[in-house]
């Protein structure tokens, strides 16, 4: 709610300060951090509290990611730069008065404006639990993102990277959304919890198993392509360097959280579906659930993520070495960290888990404050 009213604020107030507007901006996440924060202290929290008929569960671990990427957002809020007077007087040369300073003015008012819904569609992904929610989220994240790449207009390779994301973000939503279709179809059901508990009582040959499994596979291509993990990360290079450095913070940070977060959900909840067949399967009583239930999808969701990762780290490692541009050489980075956090994901074990959360909190802070 109260991202929603600094979202409007520019529609109350025409005349505020460009500045002043983003450091509201910025302390309005701060704030709403704080009451993520304050959230720990609600005991029913601890067990998830569904929201929205479902749509949404709020967790400890929702709440502890929501605070890390508010708190991301409002420092990147606050390092964005000052008015380049240089840029100012040369644009004032090339074309009518009036218009250039309004033209730069707006930039920080559009910039604070993306940032925002891009983070609420951030902070409402982590929670999803629903089909329909999650793709949604996915997509005003994503939408605000493509909007950041291309928003400096005057620079042919900032409007090159943000078509170029556009075009290939859209097809791996499509592949998402697709996948999203298939599950759907098979299933009838679009709670991520209420699909969980059909799979786990099927039989093993039944066409909704393989349904199931052929839509999962779908939409971890398509997150896969999103964070740009290895075979699918060729577009991330030249987005990242093409980029305005403070957008190019925001595009290595927030969005893969977000989504390794959703990934983290679904190969959990698949893991421990597996585990209870396997003690079933051990106590002779208990022969209604065929122990190989899950073994197709199981399988293959898992060896996809063991590929990429093994994939990103030798690409990320190996091509960075020949960069000799500092960004590309920091985009590279990336998708070597991208192998390392899928690794954790697929193992899925509690010392891997714990890895997991470390992992992506030190690499949002060193990421932050090396592009800073």
């Amino acid at each position: 709610m109260i991202l929603i009213v600094a979202i409007a604020l520019p529609s109350i107030n025409r005349n505020i300060s460009p500045n002043l507007y983003l450091r509201i901006s910025s302390l309005l996440l701060l704030y709403t951090g704080a009451l993520a924060f304050n959230a720990f202290y609600i005991q029913s929290i601890g067990s998830g509290i569904g929201i929205y008929s479902g749509l949404f569960q709020v967790t400890l671990f929702t709440q502890l990611f929501d605070i890390v990427i508010v708190l991301t957002g409002s420092v990147i809020l606050i390092a964005w730069p000052l008015i380049n007077h240089k840029f100012i007087e040369n644009n004032l040369e090339l074309s009518e008065e009036g218009h250039n300073i309004l033209s730069i003015r707006n930039y920080r008012i559009k910039y604070s404006i993306i940032v925002l819904i891009s983070t609420l569609g951030s902070l409402l992904l982590v929670s999803s639990s629903n089909l329909i929610s999650l793709y949604l989220s996915l997509e005003l994240q994503s939408f605000g993102v493509y909007i950041l790449a291309s928003l400096y207009r005057h620079s042919e390779l900032a409007i090159s990277a943000g078509l170029k994301y556009f075009l290939l973000g859209s097809l791996a939503s499509c592949i998402i959304l697709l996948g999203c279709g298939l599950i759907y179809t098979f299933t009838g059901l679009t709670n991520l919890d209420s699909i969980y508990s059909m799979i786990s009582v099927v039989d093993n040959n039944n066409n909704i198993l393989l349904g199931f499994s052929l839509g999962l596979i779908l939409i971890f291509i398509g997150l896969l392509f999103k964070i740009a993990a290895a075979p699918l990360h060729n577009w991330a290079p030249d987005v990242y360097a093409d980029s305005a450095t403070i957008i190019t913070t925001w595009l290595t940070i927030i969005p893969k959280i977000s989504i390794l977060l959703i990934f983290f959900e679904i190969q959990t909840h698949i893991n421990l579906i597996e585990n209870i067949n396997l003690m079933l399967e051990i106590n002779p009583l208990n022969n209604i659930i065929n122990s190989n239930i899950l073994n197709n999808s199981y399988l293959w969701s898992n060896n996809l993520l063991l590929i990429s990762s093994l994939l990103s780290l030798l690409i990320g490692t190996i091509l960075g070495l020949a960069q000799s541009k500092i960004k590309r050489l920091l985009a590279y980075s990336t998708i070597s960290h991208v192998g390392f956090i899928l690794l954790a994901l697929a193992i899925n074990s509690e010392q891997s888990i714990e890895a997991l959360i470390f992992y992506i909190i030190q690499y949002t802070i060193t990421n932050l404050n090396t592009f800073l």
